[in-house]
């Protein structure tokens, strides 16, 4: 244990129990074979283009927001942590406390999502409304309106917590596959 003070920079602990300098490039490498991490990212991804398309086939325009912001269908958030911890089981098994963690974390976000900014984006509207409908000398009257599109129905949520698990199920597809390649 005692060469391990010795060494410069992180230590990661390998599969043997040793362990070894972290350098950079086996840093970009593990993240970018980061399995949990590339597929919480493609289903944010993925959730986020969903809006976009379905936004512009709805209005008809380009709605670069879509990419970005929140609310809408399906829930990016709930897809996020979803495919967090479907990829979490899939790698390291759905019995420890990595996936313990990573599914209370989906349950808090997504029960956010549908709960408590739900309600915050409902009172965003009527909160709008009442300030539209001040007269005009009001100080209020010219405030900016609030942003009224925060959280999500329980079936968006639904909708990204499906297509985090199905992206995490096809990511642990594809890593089982090329390993056996």
């Amino acid at each position: 244990m005692d060469d391990m003070a010795d060494s410069s920079g992180p230590l990661i602990l390998n599969a043997d129990a040793t362990t070894s300098p972290l350098s950079s490039s086996s840093l970009s490498s593990s993240i970018l074979t980061n399995y949990p991490l590339i597929s919480a990212l493609v289903a944010f991804a993925l959730a986020q283009s969903i809006k976009f398309f379905t936004s512009w086939y709805k209005e008809r325009r380009w709605d670069l927001k879509q990419l970005v912001g929140s609310g809408g269908m399906p829930s990016s958030h709930s897809a996020t942590v979803t495919a967090l911890a479907a990829a979490i089981g899939f790698q390291d098994g759905f019995g420890g406390s990595l996936f313990a963690t990573a599914l209370i974390l989906a349950c808090v976000v997504m029960y956010d999502a549908f709960g408590v900014r739900l309600q915050a984006g409902r009172q965003a509207e009527v909160l709008n409304q009442i300030v539209y409908e001040l007269p005009a000398e009001h100080p209020l009257a010219e405030s900016r309106p609030l942003r009224e599109l925060l959280g999500h129905t329980p079936t968006q949520v639904i909708a990204g917590g499906l297509l985090g698990l199905l992206t995490g199920a096809i990511g642990c597809l594809i890593t089982r596959s090329s390993r056996q390649v």
